[in-house]
């Protein structure tokens, strides 16, 4: 019996309405993640032209909710498990529908960056409790891993999504509609979550809220992300950079102390018993280091380099998007069959295949469709990978641990974004100072070649992760 069976009295001729009901609106929520990381990227230009940001400030916008939703995954993975799923889901969709209500309503650079940062911890609420809320209602097997597999769909749809629908509203009613959407979107959620999310289960025990080791992780955290977002703009020897680091560093140092003498932790050091849980962290820490970091490069390549616009671009990413979304589905099907850890190295190998096949759609003057069977081959890889490895997060973790479970894996996924990117645009930009023009263009197809060589390496190396998972003949 699922727990959605046993927190409701429903009788069982609806509970199958109810479980798919629950579940389209866990997707919805994780389109409304994705689609939110993406539709503002395309209104930047706007958005600084109209709120008079300096060129070096306005990739706050994008920064600050990059910086507090990595900084706060792990407070509410453990909120969302002491404090309750749906209660959780509900706060973080009331976070998203007012921060975006005040940026759209920004009247300064300062408004519109402080409601990206409360975005951002709503989106630190939304994805824990989201994740948790699958591996609760959907009993371990194949019950979770096809709900697991749609979930994951959704979210590789709001990759597309997010580019079409920010260029189309930012040219139809200007930037301020790319915030107002989400209003819209998360108010439907909102509604939706009381009709059709269960209610939270009660617990036997009263369990304390680790406030100490909450505030710690979230400084060192928070630090961390800043300092890694930070570095690649304004130099890793800058103080604020440097400070940012060793602040990180001091504050896990506490951190762990304070985990280790707590009698109801914040996360749990047994946690780290579980090999299926640290090889998933491992997993998405190299995932969004190497398979996270093609879209920026995709989209430098589709404009800089081969002159779309941001709707040319939009649509350019409906071919990754659909292979993503079938490899999800596909990802379900070989953990079912194979096991996980087989399925993780069957996306990988792919993965990194297609990677390297993207390489020759790098060229000046080339055609889309050149890169068009690197990003088929690539983007069935991501979605393989991307199921499974949630999958194997969950495996083996008790529901009352499910968010912190779910935190953990997507701090780390949070955390190899920022490295992986903070590398790689490093290394690719490293020849085109001072350029202009033609040679611009060439130098910029040429970084990115190499970048797309690097992931693919990368995506190879996360290999090593994979097969850290125990090997069983088939996943259940």
């Amino acid at each position: 019996m699922t727990a959605l069976e046993q927190a409701d009295t429903t009788p069982a001729s609806n509970i199958g309405a109810r479980r798919t009901g629950a579940l389209a609106l866990l997707a919805f929520a994780q389109l409304i993640y994705a689609l939110d990381i993406n539709i503002v990227f395309v209104a930047l230009p706007k958005i600084g032209a109209s709120l008079g940001f300096s060129g070096q400030t306005l990739q706050w916008v994008v920064s600050a909710y990059i910086v507090l939703c990595g900084g706060f995954l792990l407070f509410g993975g453990r909120a969302a498990d002491l404090i309750g799923q749906r209660r959780m889901f509900i706060l973080a969709l009331w976070l998203y529908a007012l921060s975006s209500l005040a940026g759209g309503l920004a009247w300064s650079p300062q408004v519109i960056v402080a409601a990206r940062a409360v975005q951002g911890i709503g989106a630190a609420f939304l994805f824990p409790a989201t994740l948790s809320l699958i591996n609760r209602l959907f009993a371990e097997g194949r019950e979770r891993n096809r709900a697991l597999a749609v979930w994951g769909g959704a979210g590789a749809s709001g990759l597309s999504i997010g580019a079409l629908a920010g260029g189309f509203l930012t040219a139809t009613w200007g930037w301020p509609a790319v915030f107002y959407v989400n209003v819209v979107l998360a108010g439907i959620a909102i509604i939706a979550a009381f009709l059709l999310i269960p209610r939270d289960i009660k617990r036997q025990e009263r369990r304390s809220f680790d406030l100490p080791g909450a505030l710690s992780v979230t400084v060192g955290a928070t630090s961390l992300v800043f300092a890694l977002v930070e570095g690649p703009e304004i130099g890793w020897h800058a103080s604020s950079v440097a400070g940012a680091l060793a602040v990180s560093a001091i504050f896990f140092i506490a951190f762990a102390v304070i985990e280790a003498r707590s009698a109801d932790p914040l996360m749990p050091l047994r946690l780290f018993a579980n090999r299926n849980l640290v090889a998933s962290m491992l997993i998405t820490f190299l995932f969004m280091g190497t398979f996270g970091a093609l879209p920026y490069f995709l989209t430098v390549l589709f404009q800089n380099v081969k002159g779309l616009t941001a709707l040319e671009t939009g649509f350019a990413f409906l071919v990754p998007s659909v292979a993503i979304a079938i490899g999800t589905q596909l990802g379900e099907r070989l953990v079912r069959t194979l096991s996980m850890r087989t399925t993780l190295v069957i996306g990988m190998v792919v993965g990194a295949g297609g990677t390297a096949l993207l390489v020759p759609g790098t060229q000046v003057g080339g055609s889309y469709l050149t890169i068009v069977p690197g990003l088929i081959v690539s983007g069935i890889g991501q979605g393989i990978v991307w199921t499974a490895m949630w999958i194997a997060a969950a495996t083996g973790v008790h529901h009352d641990e499910q968010g912190i479970a779910s935190g953990m894996a997507s701090t780390t996924l949070s955390v190899g974004n920022s490295i992986g990117l903070a590398v790689l645009i490093a290394l690719a930009n490293r020849h085109v100072g001072g350029l202009e023009g033609d040679a611009l263009r060439a130098a910029v197809a040429e970084g990115t070649q190499l970048a797309f060589w690097l992931a693919a390496a990368g995506i190879l190396v996360s290999l090593l992760a994979a097969l850290a998972l125990p090997a069983r003949a088939r996943a259940a």
